[in-house]
């Protein structure tokens, strides 16, 4: 019988042939593979760094799974429409394309007004798959950006937590960033918004420097530089970059940590990072003429000013001169600084801070001056609800990660720590800035998980092999006394940590649970398409606003001109296919403005305005009949604060009773008779919306409305939904024309 020979190393053993093997010999060769200890720990990283990469992508697919492949929101739908265009006409097109059918009758030059990086993302995706022979719609790689790049983030969160403490916290993190709700809200299937690619941007970012600062390598700050840039075309977040990496600049420089790594790398990705940045045309040259970017600049020639003052106590070799040297030179650069700072704001050079920026530092800024963007939900202050809902446990974590940072202070670790604390200040005054907090408290908190795992396994080792010790040495009679002393500490020290252990798991499995629930509930629902709960459990679904945009699209002339509340514009534009007089992009307050004086003036005051805007038809939402309360009556005071900020003959007190907004028979009569409340309520008097209540009976707000005889005179009902969701009036000619 023959044998295989003795392999080398013990790699296999010798095993019989089978003679009647096709394969001969080799038929029973088998590899035994030996992996040393790094080799294994390895390979556990890379499978679990996989699975939490599978878990990021498919956790976020819940909405496609219970309704189907669709765009979320608002502003997706302007984001789809532009890619859809770029896709279909090429860049060069899509780059110098002026859009006629929003923000009529002025138009909008769309690659002068939008930040490209995520379409142009959507667009190089598209054209790979097809290079690569997968044939799908631009629309299912739209949907599917945000969930890709929510996994690609997780793979930068492993290599930052590893960067900043080990590579237990960077699994940590990519886990819990993989299912955290303050980032899977913005980035779940059919979340096609800015948001989706940016966090990836900005995580990658600060790795890149943090990696460049620690090494002083030029290839990292390089790398920085266009991850920066990637950034600003993405999102108009990026100020945050730019005035975050400055101030922790400034502090390593105050505690004494300048270094020949620090300049490399600051002024590297500074300089590059700009001039790059100024290829965006929406950005332009914001980065030297703009207030919230000056601060960037000022630490640029402050390191300046460092490098040369190290040279200067180089070339002395004194140190009572340069003392002196360094309090004259630092004096005479802050002088300098000011007065140059105040001569370009005071000349116009440099202009001043924007109102969101000041909204930030200021959160009633907004209410008192700028009420269009108070008007937005998510630019509201954080509720400590929504801070539990969207961190859970990560709340309790997060602090005690900042302890472990303190007391391993590096420059990693305090550019975290300021990363976490100036971003939950921000998530503080705006709801919507929790998702850029989200990837600080992830690796914050990671941090204290990894740490305290750490410290309670090797203090169970620890306790695990005294143990032994004292037993081997009890057995054998020697120092009985010391078994006694040290047996009874030991019980309460392991038992503990074994507490401790099985408490952290179990606060991490609810977390999980929590953030599922969360995913599949609350953050997979498109606002496009409502889903509610019927009388015996089942699910309703409404499907109002697809209806309306088809019939738009279906029944009415392709030059029509579609007047609504700026909350709707993108989704008109890109379902409906008209014209809208605003939009989404609210850059022209005057316009809103008008719009919102329309809404809220008498119906032959709203007429004549609305023949000055060439309107042919009007779309309102209602949710009376469903009890849907994000509808166009809940929101109609802000119209009224809009217009009123534009067209002082609109006054907020009008439309109140002893200041309490109604609209049953107690309203204020101008409230019963403004066109909005016209084209909600005509004919709901009529209709009978729940068993026991009269109608006309309000749903959404629970009363019954005040004015139930309403007569249009210069409108006329168009369209109204199934479900009343969405109501469309037609406009009617003057009287001496057709």
């Amino acid at each position: 019988m023959v044998t295989k020979s003795e392999p080398v190393n013990g790699a296999s053993k010798p095993v019989a042939a089978n003679p009647n093997s096709p394969f001969g010999s080799f038929s029973g060769f088998r590899f035994d593979v030996k992996l040393k200890t790094k080799q294994q720990l390895l390979l556990i990283r890379v499978s679990t760094l996989t699975m939490i990469y599978l878990l990021a992508f498919i956790t976020r697919l819940f909405s496609v799974l219970r309704y189907e492949s669709m765009i979320h929101e608002f502003d997706p739908y302007f984001n789809y429409r532009t890619t859809l265009f770029l896709t279909r006409n090429g860049f060069v097109e899509f780059w110098n394309w002026f859009d006629s059918e929003s923000w009529y009758p002025l138009g909008r030059i769309i690659g002068g007004t939008l930040y490209p990086g995520l379409m142009l993302t959507a667009a190089l995706i598209h054209k790979i798959l097809h290079f690569l022979s997968f044939y799908v719609h631009i629309r299912e790689v739209c949907v599917l950006t945000a969930p890709f790049f929510a996994s690609n983030t997780t793979l930068v969160a492993y290599f930052f937590g590893k960067e900043i403490w080990d590579s237990g916290a960077g699994l940590v993190a990519a886990a819990l960033i993989a299912i955290c709700p303050g980032y899977i809200s913005r980035s779940v299937a059919g979340s096609y918004d800015n948001e989706g690619v940016a966090i990836f941007a900005l995580l990658l970012t600060f790795y890149l420097f943090v990696k460049a600062v620690k090494t002083g390598s030029l290839a990292w700050a390089v790398g920085a530089a266009f991850g920066y840039f990637y950034m600003v075309s993405a999102w108009g977040g990026y100020v945050f970059i730019i005035n975050l990496l400055p101030l922790y600049v400034l502090v390593l420089l105050v505690t004494g940590r300048y270094s020949m790594r620090l300049y490399v790398a600051y002024n590297c990705m500074y300089v590059l990072g700009l001039l790059l940045a100024m290829q965006i045309r929406f950005v332009g040259f914001q980065h030297v003429q703009s207030g919230e970017h000056m601060a960037a600049m000022g630490v640029f020639f402050l390191m300046q000013v460092f490098y040369f003052l190290d040279w200067v106590k180089y070339l002395l070799n004194d140190t009572k001169l340069f003392q002196a040297f360094l309090r004259i030179g630092v004096t005479s650069a802050v002088v300098v600084g000011a007065v140059a700072l105040g001569v370009g704001t005071a000349s116009g050079y440099i202009s001043p801070w924007t109102g969101r920026f000041y909204s930030l530092l200021d959160p009633t800024y907004a209410k008192d001056h700028i009420p269009i963007i108070a008007s937005v939900s998510e630019h509201q202050p954080t509720a400590w609800s929504s801070f539990m809902f969207d961190f859970h446990i990560l709340l309790f974590l997060f602090p005690a990660g900042l302890y472990f940072c303190f007391k391993r202070l590096q420059d990693a670790t305090i550019f975290i720590v300021m990363y976490g604390l100036t971003s939950m200040y921000f998530a503080g005054v705006m709801v919507r800035l929790i998702l850029v907090a989200t990837p600080a408290v992830c690796l914050i908190s990671a941090i204290a998980v990894s740490a305290t795992i750490k410290n309670l396994t090797t203090l169970l080792r620890t306790k695990t092999r005294v143990a032994q010790s004292v037993s081997n040495k009890a057995a054998s009679g020697n120092k009985a006394s010391s078994k006694g002393s040290l047996d009874q500490s030991q019980p309460f020290g392991k038992n503990g940590a074994i507490a401790l252990l099985f408490g952290a798991f179990y606060l991490l499995s609810k977390f999980a649970t929590h953030c599922t629930w969360v995913t599949s509930e609350a953050y997979s629902s498109p606002s496009i398409v409502l889903a509610a709960r019927g009388a015996h459990g089942n699910r309703v679904i409404f499907d109002d606003y697809r209806e309306a945009y088809f019939w738009l699209c279906q029944n009415t002339p392709p030059d029509a001109k579609v007047m609504s509340w700026w909350d709707y514009g993108y989704q008109i534009t890109a379902m409906g296919n008209r014209t809208v007089i605003v939009d989404n992009n609210t850059w022209n307050n005057t316009h809103i403005a008008t719009v919102g004086r329309a809404m809220s003036s008498y119906e032959d005051e709203a007429y004549e305005i609305m023949r000055s805007l060439d309107v042919d038809y009007v779309l309102v939402v209602f949710g009376g009949v469903t009890g849907y309360s994000s509808d166009d009556i809940n929101k109609f005071l802000w119209m009224v604060r809009i217009g009123g900020s534009v067209f002082p003959v609109i006054k907020e007190p009008d439309y109140l009773v002893n200041g309490e907004y109604r609209v049953d028979k107690g309203a204020a009569p101008k409230m019963l008779n403004c066109l909005m409340y016209k084209l909600s309520y005509y004919r709901f008097g009529e209709l009978m919306t729940e068993y026991g209540k009269p109608p006309g009976y309000d749903r959404a707000r629970g009363v019954e409305i005040g004015n139930k005889d309403i007569k249009l005179e210069y409108l006329e009902e168009a369209f109204t939904t199934s479900n009343w969701i969405v109501r469309i009036y037609k406009v009617k000619p003057p009287k001496n024309r057709l």
